[in-house]
């Protein structure tokens, strides 16, 4: 059999689970970029945040270094945007996996119910939607966990190395 042939007897639930992994390597992809991009100017972003927060004229430097954090916060904000939608669809693939093995089984059992089990090609396509949905599913959701999880780590690495910059600009280099 071939791909085609495996998508096509997924029906309707692997055709949803196609555009989900679609969009969602689509995104990742996007922000694995993003998040390249971001990190190499980490220099440039920590001198924004010093800029901003240069406008602010405070004694305390716990609270200057409380400010700057929330200032790096902010920034990052911007950097998560999409996230949720690669995690919702790492969630959601496995359920609508699952929601294939039950129609399939469904199907199955009403084509034994009408025909009787005399033929066993009868059930075979339910059979079959089953065990392809719940394989694309699967795909889709490991996928998406991996994917979401590095970039959630990629996404520490560049404030980590922010922050450093941010502190060594700010307390010099005594660590």
């Amino acid at each position: 059999m071939n791909m085609m042939h495996y998508i096509e007897s997924g029906g309707m639930i692997m055709e949803i689970l196609i555009v989900m992994n679609t969009i969602g390597i689509t995104i990742m992809l996007t922000k694995a970029i993003q998040f390249w991009r971001y990190h190499a100017q980490k220099e440039r972003h920590a001198e924004a945040i010093v800029q901003s927060f240069s406008a602010i004229a405070l004694e305390e430097k716990s609270e200057a270094l409380f400010i700057i954090k929330e200032l790096l916060q902010s920034r990052l904000k911007q950097l998560e945007r999409g996230m949720p939608t690669i995690k919702i669809i790492a969630t959601t693939a496995t359920l609508f996996g699952l929601l294939g093995t039950v129609v399939g089984v469904l199907m199955a059992f009403e084509a034994i119910a009408k025909v009787g089990m005399g033929d066993p090609s009868v059930f075979a396509n339910g059979i079959s939607m089953a065990l392809v949905t719940t394989v694309g599913g699967l795909i889709v959701a490991i996928i998406h966990t991996i994917g979401y999880n590095y970039l959630i780590a990629y996404l520490d690495r560049i404030e980590a190395g922010i922050e450093e910059v941010l502190f060594i600009r700010f307390y010099g280099d005594r660590a």
